[in-house]
């Protein structure tokens, strides 16, 4: 008995008799008649018995087996000892020292039901995932798919040895993903070596910031002060794709996009110069910016300087 009236029969089928009658409140029933209507989630039982547990394993006997179970059960590892009678469970424990070999199948399980989170993800290492997705997508092979599909469909290839040494869910959780990430780097092909190069974490402005990329959408971004930008007349790019300018005001406030620094100095400055000069007069708003030295100071500090 499941409980409620329900019942689960050896074969795994889920079964109920009707309303009312005396052998929903029963342990065990021999099923003598059954049938399971379209969409039912449950069979009907028509015809049966009440037994006893000893009567259910001498008539069930070929049917009765232990052995372990490791599993992930939606939340962690699960590994017990298990006995029985078909589908029916009779008895359970833990078990200490389960198979390895299982424990590593249910994690897997687990990684593929709830995706990468479950490792330990930094900054950097989300944005290394950014930067690798984003060379597969520009520039493909030998640059690996580090897409969730990608990445559990063998996550031999890049969580080995840690993998194989955890045993639970908070296991994983201490799993660095950025180093793991890493092995996925083309290394045999001596591409690996270029990453910083073709994707960086940051670029260095004419001001001597240095900004970092954000990698995440179609198209890279820096999000950088307009003054610092001064004296730039090309957009800079990353593997050959222009990075999507997001210019800043002096309070790091949104001023203006672009994907085309020089087509921005001479049609768009004008009038976010006059928009904003008069908001943060202590910082530098010339009228030609492609002529003027970058800075990340204000017109005081160039002064003393």
């Amino acid at each position: 008995a499941r409980g409620g009236g329900a019942f689960l029969m050896a074969s795994g089928t889920g079964a109920e008799p009707g309303e009312g009658s005396g052998l929903r409140g029963a342990p065990w029933l021999a099923v003598a008649v059954a049938d399971r209507p379209a969409h039912a989630a449950s069979a009907r039982v028509r015809l049966a018995a009440v037994i006893d547990e000893d009567t259910a394993l001498l008539a069930a006997g070929p049917l009765r087996c232990a052995g372990e179970e490791v599993r992930w059960d939606g939340r962690d590892v699960v590994a017990r000892r298990v006995e029985r009678l078909g589908a029916v469970e009779l008895a359970a424990r833990p078990l200490k020292q389960p198979d390895p070999g299982l424990v590593r199948e249910a994690l897997v399980e687990g990684l593929r039901r709830e995706g990468p989170g479950l490792l330990r993800w930094s900054r950097d290492a989300g944005q290394l995932r950014e930067r690798l997705a984003f060379l597969h997508r520009v520039l493909g092979e030998p640059w690996p798919d580090v897409s969730d599909g990608a990445l559990l469909s063998d996550p031999g290839a890049w969580l080995e040895p840690e993998l194989s040494r955890a045993r639970r869910r908070s296991d994983l959780a201490t799993v660095d993903a950025g180093q793991a990430l890493r092995r996925l780097l083309p290394w045999a092909t001596g591409e690996a070596v270029r990453l910083d190069t073709l994707a960086p974490e940051r670029i260095e402005v004419p001001s001597g910031s240095r900004i970092r990329v954000e990698y995440g959408g179609e198209q890279p971004v820096l999000a950088v002060k307009l003054q610092e930008l001064f004296g730039l007349q090309e957009t800079p790019e990353v593997a050959g794709v222009p990075v999507l300018v997001h210019l800043l005001s002096p309070a790091g406030r949104p001023a203006a996009v672009t994907a085309d620094l020089a087509s921005f100095w001479r049609d768009g400055y004008k009038a976010v110069r006059a928009e904003l000069r008069g908001r943060y007069p202590k910082h530098p708003w010339p009228e030609d910016p492609t002529t003027m030295e970058a800075t990340r100071f204000t017109k005081a500090r160039l002064k003393r300087e």
